[in-house]
């Protein structure tokens, strides 16, 4: 889920630094070691944070796990840089975080239940992805607020997107982009088989989502909550957490909103 959220210029008066161990990001924070009385994250009313999409994510479930949920502002010291703002040598740094908008995000709650009988909790900022461990095709049982919708769906797997993942491995698996502000999840299957003539679904945010694992000793699936995987799962239930929202913070002109409207008119 996403939602513009006003931002206020007295509420990052303490700001935490947090980069990437590459050596781009690495020298970026020693560009801007000066510019700014750093404090860790746990003092801080908002983090920069230099590396790439897959930095930022990491540093977002850091905070989620750690129960640290402050406003980040990312610049992009990766490749494509979807949820981070355009570093500039860091001028004007401070006047950028305080003019910036402010995008709310929502995870989804994972429950996977494996089949020797454990369960673990997981949060997903992207989406949550079931996969095939094996040539064998899986068979999974789709349910949405505890009824049964696909009795038995043939594929290399099937996920379930925020809108904030929506333009990733969603969007290339032919599923819909979402707008942030629509409130929606994108429910899309991997390379089906059966049923062939289905192409996924668009549920509202509020739906309970529960994928059971058919012949699961014969047909053994994993599942992946943006960069954490379990594997043999038997059963996985998905739904919007909105006490753990985040807040990603962006230039005027450059929100990841736009972006998402701008990549269904790419080419």
């Amino acid at each position: 889920m996403g939602s513009e959220a006003p931002t206020k210029k007295s509420g990052f008066a303490r700001l935490a630094l947090i980069a990437s161990s590459t050596d781009r990001a690495q020298a970026a924070a020693e560009a801007l070691s000066g510019s700014c009385d750093w404090v860790p994250l746990a003092e801080a009313d908002a983090a920069v944070v230099l590396g790439g999409d897959g930095f930022m994510l990491e540093t977002m479930h850091r905070m989620i796990d750690a129960d640290m949920l402050r406003p980040v502002y990312g610049l992009n010291l990766g490749t494509v840089g979807f949820l981070m703002n355009t570093y500039t040598n860091g001028r004007g740094l401070l006047q950028r975080i305080e003019r910036a908008r402010a995008i709310a995000v929502s995870p989804l709650r994972m429950e996977a239940v494996a089949q020797d009988g454990r369960t673990r909790d997981f949060y997903a900022i992207n989406e949550v992805s079931l996969l095939r461990e094996t040539r064998q095709t899986a068979k999974i049982e789709i349910s949405v607020n505890e009824r049964v919708r696909i009795a038995e769906l043939a594929a290399d797997g099937v996920l379930l997107a925020t809108p904030v993942g929506s333009t990733a491995y969603n969007y290339s698996a032919s599923g819909p982009i979402l707008p942030l502000d629509s409130q929606m999840l994108a429910l899309t299957p991997i390379s089906p088989f059966r049923p062939r003539r289905w192409k996924g679904a668009i549920l509202p945010d509020r739906s309970r989502v529960t994928f059971r694992v058919l012949e699961p000793n014969k047909r053994p699936v994993s599942v992946v909550a943006d960069q954490k995987e379990l594997r043999n799962v038997a059963e996985v239930r998905l739904r919007i957490d909105r006490d753990r929202t985040l807040t990603l913070l962006f230039d005027p002109g450059h929100a990841l909103d736009e972006r998402i409207v701008a990549e269904q008119f790419a080419c």
